[in-house]
């Protein structure tokens, strides 16, 4: 099973991965999968795991090593030639996973290879996973009702693709230029550094702004024009809607609409009562009721502090601005002003001492000290783009390779928006196959402007270090079997227990002195500035809390709530929602929910509230480090062997608790936020 677009190690050969050699290879690699099925399911006569599920893992593996990079491709380096080749492949793929999910010969040869008594418990882990999934997949379903559940699945990979590209589509659109400089007051050399060299890269006198988040957060948290502000959150909160400066070109209202209602008939097809109960199934909140219990519990312990921090912010404005009525648009401009006042510090007063190469020396060497384990630059790889960057991970006292990784931090046109972790190649050993895991790593910071580095903000740093702690996730795993190594496997809402909890370490005066110092003179952050950032840390976290909640509660009860004879209700449920949690009420015209890709193109459907789970979690767990020491070797082995190794093979509560000695409870959360228990 030749595969045209890798090369012998198994990486992507990107100069190979052109639209027009797409299609042929992923047809290439399905009739393979499918020749493969069909001979196993006749052939094997007594169904074993290494007469079944070992060649199907591979099978399954060679399809993601094809199809991995063109996806990536399609997020980090989107073309119009290339969306249309990635366009053509969903359905096939929908179609495939479908038929797969459907097949009753394979159901009934992982059934038995189930029903063997010498399996150790990973083994059982998988294929009680896979059992499980066969079930969700529609095997059950009659010959009718699997055809419909075949049909939602391949509309949805489209609308849900059609989504992102709206998204993307519409923020690649907008851009102001600004030739007067007065206009500009207020705003950090860094963001007017960005965006001269933007303007300067097309061919303009000025300054051109975009809605990318290096240029859009600048504006919005220092531009003293007050008009500038409401162009940019406008353009930036009606992207792909029915409102805003280019109301109705990449409207994404209809295909919201759809994308719920296959949801909700794809979770009764399964019998189901709705889509949040079909996203329960997988996950560690088992029941709809635990999820809203959950949420509502933070929010009442939440939404008064938050109540009290908006009165504070707008007092400030009032009191020292002469600001009578604050605006959604003011919101983040007189915070930052609030947050200097009180605290005397702000974060491009502290982006000189986060550049780009120390924070990544730093974060590396945090990884090392916690996890035994060193992190070091390949310089010759296959790229994409010549800002991407290639990394081994191996164990420190053994040299063993564990890991690699392609690390692409910059903001461009044509990359889809965020921070994410993505798996590149899967951990697989068996008699057959030895195979390492691969990551990709992707941000969008403020790349180097001049002769400048690429400076962080403090955000950005802990931003890096969620997406690292999901690629640790991912590369450290000890799990030979791929269906539950790394990541896979893991509950949803478990999923961002390693990357929150590595943030932590972005705020300790001991991991802080690895990287944290002046690009210039390599001074240190001072003991001062670091009070300050301590001090502010939990600076409207209530505010931040109920915000977060908002985005959970509205995406829980959409799916939820989901009724055909009323349809969606997006809105009216969102501004339902606004008036229990949110202290901040956007004007009429913004259209959040159409550019919440999480939800409705990405893996949280009916799952946001997964951030806050986890995060209680995470926290709890790094409390264990504030008993021991944020370097205690001990509990750093502890986590490695518990939580990172362990990848999705065992349950996930039952792993926490091997790391914690217990369940966890809100309170390290709570205190973390500086929100009263």
């Amino acid at each position: 099973m030749s595969n045209p677009l890798i090369d012998q190690t198994g990486l992507p050969v990107f100069s190979l991965i052109r639209p027009e050699h797409v299609e042929p290879a992923i047809d290439a690699r399905l009739a393979d999968c499918r020749e493969l099925i069909a001979r196993l399911t006749h052939e094997v006569a007594i169904p074993t795991w290494e007469t079944i599920v070992e060649p199907l893992d591979e099978m399954d593996d060679a399809l993601n090593r094809t199809w991995s990079p063109v996806g990536h491709l399609n997020g980090v380096l989107n073309s119009d030639a290339l969306r249309v080749a990635y366009n053509a492949c969903l359905p096939k793929l929908s179609d495939y996973g479908t038929e797969v999910g459907q097949n009753e010969d394979l159901f009934r040869a992982y059934r038995a290879v189930a029903a063997q008594e010498h399996l150790n418990p990973v083994q059982r882990k998988l294929l009680d996973n896979t059992l499980r999934d066969f079930h969700l997949s529609g095997i059950d379903l009659p010959a009718d009702d699997k055809a419909r559940y075949k049909a939602i699945s391949q509309e949805l990979s489209q609308l849900t693709s059609r989504y992102s590209e709206n998204v993307l589509d519409a923020t690649n659109a907008w851009s102001r230029l600004i030739e007067d400089s007065a206009r500009l007051a207020g705003l950090p050399e860094s963001a007017l550094g960005l965006a001269r060299q933007q303007a300067e890269q097309q061919g303009q006198d000025g300054w051109r702004f975009t809605l990318d988040m290096p240029s859009y957060i600048p504006v919005m948290t220092y531009a003293d024009d007050r008009e500038l502000r409401f162009e940019l959150y406008e353009a930036f909160s009606t992207r792909a809607s029915d409102q805003g400066p280019h109301a109705g070109q990449w409207d994404n209202s209809d295909n919201m609409e759809r994308i719920l209602a296959l949801r909700h008939e794809l979770a009764q097809l399964l019998g189901f009562a709705n889509y949040a109960e079909r996203s329960l199934a997988t996950k560690m909140a088992r029941l709809p009721e635990t999820v809203l219990a959950f949420l509502k519990d933070l929010a009442a312990r939440s939404v008064p502090q938050a109540r009290r921090e908006l009165a504070e912010l707008e007092a400030f404005a009032r009191e020292q601005h002469g600001v009578e009525k604050l605006e959604p648009w003011d919101i983040a401009y007189y915070a930052e002003k609030l947050r200097v006042h009180r605290y005397q510090i702000s974060q491009e007063e502290l982006r000189p001492y986060f550049p780009i190469s120390r924070v990544l020396s730093g974060l590396f060497g945090v990884v090392e000290r916690l996890f035994g384990v060193r992190i070091q630059e390949i310089d010759t790889f296959e790229t994409y783009h010549p800002e991407v960057r290639f990394f081994e991970i191996r164990e420190t006292a053994s040299g063993e390779l564990r890991g690699q990784f392609y690390l692409d931090p910059f903001a461009r046109q044509h990359k889809r928006g965020g921070a994410w972790m993505d798996v590149c190649t899967n951990r697989i050993h068996s008699s057959r196959c030895d195979q390492i895991p691969v990551a990709y790593l992707v941000c969008n910071f403020t790349p180097p402007v001049g002769d400048k580095p690429s400076l962080l903000t403090h955000q950005e740093v802990e931003t890096l270090f969620h997406e690292f702690g999901h690629g640790l996730h991912h590369m450290l795993t000890r799990i030979d079997y791929p269906g539950v190594a790394g990541i896979n496997g893991v509950p949803w809402d478990a999923v961002e227990l390693p990357s929150q909890f590595l943030e932590n370490w972005c705020w300790e005066r001991e991991s802080l002195d690895l990287f944290a110092a002046h690009w210039e003179t390599g001074e240190p952050l001072p003991a001062d500035l670091y009070g300050r950032m301590l001090a502010a840390r939990n600076f409207q976290s209530a505010m931040q809390m109920v915000r977060q909640l908002e985005f959970a509660l509205f995406d829980f009860r959409i799916h939820l709530e989901y009724d055909p004879a009323q349809g969606a209700r997006i809105y009216p449920i969102l501004e339902d929602v606004r008036d229990q949690v949110a202290v901040i009420r956007p004007p009429a015209f913004n259209r959040f929910a159409h550019g919440f890709s999480h939800i409705f193109a990405g893996g949280y459907a009916a799952g946001y509230y997964s951030y806050k789970w986890a995060e209680v979690l995470s926290a709890d767990a790094f409390s264990l480090f504030e008993e021991r020491g944020v370097f205690d070797p001990d509990t750093g082995r502890s986590f490695l062997e518990n939580i990172l190794e362990k990848g999705g093979s065992e349950d996930a509560m039952a792993l926490f608790v091997k790391f914690r000695g217990r369940e966890p409870t809100t309170d390290a959360l709570l205190r973390h936020s500086g929100i009263a228990a």
